[in-house]
């Protein structure tokens, strides 16, 4: 590969990074949109017990509709009935609690300041509202509600697989011993009641202060039915990020099911340690460690997945938690649940990133400074990897002028050309692959970073210092963008470069203004670690450029060293 090649790769590199990144945030394709139905309307596919197939059947809570068979399911509901009504309000310090009579949990608002203060406002903004321009505050929420309304499915909606009690379920609302709790320090227990005549439905919650909860399901009598952690939450409207289902095998295996991809015939996975339905940043979770579920997923419109567990036992006992995926907090309730935190494809090497980022945390105390001694931690990780090539882009600049005269003298004779250069690279110890390697390997550790960094809920409100209060959103002054920008560009200007392509050139001279008006408005934490970056790779490149030019002049010096002394010997 010749130093063209090698410098083409290189900027093909960046520039695919760049695409990768900017893609991901401005032009991934949205979520699919919920389509809930009416709330009187709703149409039950078949469901398959253990001995007997229930046919597919369109109902609402007055009518019944004739079905049709589907032999492959053990059971999920294309949709399931709504009660729109409130039975129960909980309330605590950090978050509230509706549930309806339909025995579903139909809303959680969060009301700790990390999740209700409102975004920074940029200069821009400040600039609209003193001449008129912008209208409106922008106001603290009283309570971030997580979930969407008249979603098609709520947690701990429940579906009997039994036609008839399916129709009662849908018409008779449940009873509660407990209309309004108030949590403080201990967790609360209420009964939920649904008589549907020979089969009495009790669901017996114990909510505790940390947003988990424990309920416990009695039958009269036995029979097969599902139960949902429900649709995921809706507080997040972030497009480039995993929305869907996400669970974890009894084998340690991760299943993802997204928004858009669940199947209309549906799966089913018999081993399940827990079933999440997640945003980027919150979640919706059932979960028995102890007991692996059996979950059928199907799927509503536009392919969005419909988790359901498969119970045919009279009394059942399940634990779930709705709320951010903070990681400590999912650690401190089951450690499998912290695999419900996802970073894509890269999430098998990112959650180390981030356990270093956390670890960090727990003895910083600020998250902005724990990314910047994480970004030195990373470098020093990866000096080797860095040094071997700043030197190997010098010495492919060392050898330029010699490159170019071969280039001149085989300009009709490829092989020999290449041959030539070859011998070349030999002779000098350089290596055409030595500049962009090194930087190849190191992709996927920036882009594991900037999954973390863009994922992690612990950084919603987390200040830096000075003007940066929220290291999940943009720098409101485009300070740290263009210090990202100034900086990237002082470490090109110092970083040997052999072009012989003016259109190369300038368009790789343009990449810092390019990078810095597309990252303008990412999050000021991920601004940070790249501003950082730049900054040491600006160090190290001056530290090696010192070494180079050190050694140069030795070089030099003995040279001419030994050319004094054998003209010295040729005198006498």
């Amino acid at each position: 590969m010749d130093k063209q090649s090698n410098l083409r790769l290189i900027l093909a590199v960046a520039i695919s990074f760049a695409v990768i990144v900017i893609w991901s945030k401005f032009f991934a394709p949205e979520p699919p949109i919920k389509e809930p139905q009416a709330a009187n309307q709703v149409t039950d596919s078949s469901v398959k017990s253990e001995n007997e197939v229930i046919p597919q059947s369109a109902m609402n809570t007055n009518t019944i509709t004739p079905p049709t068979n589907n032999s492959n399911m053990k059971g999920i509901p294309t949709s399931v009935p709504q009660i729109k009504e409130n039975l129960v309000r909980i309330e605590s310090q950090d978050f509230d609690m509706d549930i309806d009579v339909s025995g579903a949990i139909t809303q959680v608002y969060l009301k700790a300041d990390k999740y209700t203060q409102p975004h920074q406002e940029g200069i821009f903004t400040h600039i609209g509202r003193l001449f008129g321009m912008v209208s409106g505050e922008n106001k603290k929420l009283d309570r971030l509600p997580l979930l969407a309304d008249n979603v098609p499915l709520y947690p701990l909606q429940m579906i009997f697989t039994d036609e008839n009690y399916r129709k009662k379920s849908s018409q008779i609302k449940y009873s509660t011993d407990r209309s309004h709790i108030v949590l403080t320090d201990k967790a609360e227990t209420l009964t939920l009641t649904q008589d549907l005549g020979d089969l009495v439905v009790k669901k017996i919650i114990t909510i505790e202060p940390n947003m988990t909860y424990k309920v416990q399901i009695e039958l009269s009598k036995q029979t097969q039915y599902l139960i949902s952690n429900g649709m995921r939450p809706n507080a997040d409207s972030e497009s480039y990020v995993f929305h869907g289902v996400v669970l974890q095998k009894n084998n340690g295996s991760i299943e993802k099911i997204e928004d858009g991809d669940a199947k209309n015939e549906g799966e089913n996975f018999d081993d399940a340690l827990y079933v999440a339905s997640v945003d980027r940043y919150y979640t919706s979770l059932l979960f028995n460690i102890d007991k692996p579920l059996s979950l059928s997923i199907g799927a509503f419109s536009k392919g969005l997945p419909t988790p359901f567990i498969n119970i045919s036992s009279a009394n059942e006992v399940l634990h779930g938690y709705i709320g951010p995926k903070d990681y400590r907090v999912l650690e401190s309730i089951n450690p499998h649940l912290t695999s419900v935190v996802e970073y894509g494809r890269i999430t098998f090497f990112a959650k180390y990133i981030f356990a270093l980022l956390d670890f960090l945390y727990q003895y910083i105390g600020n998250w902005g400074v724990a990314i910047i001694v994480l970004t030195i931690i990373i470098r020093i990780i990866l000096f080797p990897l860095s040094f071997k090539g700043m030197v190997g882009m010098q010495k492919l600049k060392e050898l330029a002028p010699k490159m170019k005269d071969l280039q001149a003298k085989y300009k009709g004779d490829p092989q020999k050309l290449q041959a030539s250069m070859m011998e070349l690279y030999k002779k000098h110890g350089a290596n055409p692959l030595g500049g962009c390697l090194p930087l190849v390997l190191q992709i996927p550790v920036f882009f594991a970073i900037y999954r973390v960094l863009y994922n992690a809920v612990e950084l919603k409100n987390a200040p830096l210092m000075w003007w940066i209060h929220d290291l999940s959103v943009m720098d409101p002054y485009f300070v740290l963008p263009l210090l990202m920008g100034l900086s990237m560009y002082l470490q090109q200007a110092l970083t040997p470069t052999t072009f012989t392509d003016p259109m190369q050139e300038k368009v790789f001279k343009w990449l810092p203004v390019i990078f810095t008006f597309f990252l303008i408005t990412f999050p000021a934490g991920l601004i940070l670690y790249w501003t950082i970056n730049n900054l040491i790779s600006i160090i190290q490149q001056l530290a090696i450029n010192k070494m180079l030019e050190s050694k140069r002049q030795k070089e030099i010096e003995e040279h001419t060293h030994k050319k004094h002394t054998h003209k010295t010997k040729n005198r006498q």
